[in-house]
């Protein structure tokens, strides 16, 4: 993580969505620390045809968010994040395919939320690392000190959903 030479802490939020006849759609918005988007990059739907669905089985949705759709998105990115923030624990692989920290946020007061060796808090949240990765959770804590504690580290994902939703809207006005 170079957050040295005064460079400003960006953060990486990836979301997707699924749509039933479309498949799955990513989008990564980036911003700085208070939330500012600096670059924002969306997939075309991603629908894994029948035979895919049959053997790929249950890894099919980690790979189609993470692999398909996740490290395309980090790769398009012109302003590179030094973290990535994602809304699905489904997508925790795609730490193995990029050269970033990733963690999953979820809420504090969400039932789920037992202790993990694999966790640290950050504001209102916490952050859950890939297991093969547990020493980015430094890089989360280093990087907390630079985040407003008052953030709000879950409504950047509202946005990315939204403006999902909208694309796929346009894309489908467009077609027909």
């Amino acid at each position: 993580m170079s957050q040295g030479n005064g460079d400003s802490l960006r953060i990486g939020f990836l979301g997707t969505i699924e749509e039933q006849e479309r498949g799955f759609v990513g989008g990564l918005l980036v911003t700085n620390k208070f939330g500012r988007p600096l670059e924002f990059q969306c997939t075309a739907p991603v629908k894994p045809n029948r035979a895919q669905q049959i053997l790929y089985g249950p890894t099919l949705r980690p790979f189609v968010l993470s692999e398909l759709i996740g490290r395309t998105l980090v790769e398009k990115v012109s302003a590179k994040p030094h973290l990535v923030l994602i809304d699905t624990d489904s997508m925790l692989d795609l730490r193995q395919h990029i050269p970033i920290p990733v963690g999953y946020v979820r809420s504090l007061d969400t039932k789920q939320n037992s202790k993990s060796d694999f966790t640290t808090q950050i504001g209102k949240v916490s952050i859950v690392v890939h297991p093969d990765f547990e020493k980015d959770l430094a890089d989360f804590d280093k990087s907390a000190r630079q985040i407003p504690h008052e953030a709000n580290l879950i409504e950047p994902f509202e946005r990315i959903h939204e403006a999902l939703a909208e694309t796929l809207k346009i894309g489908t006005a467009k077609t027909a």
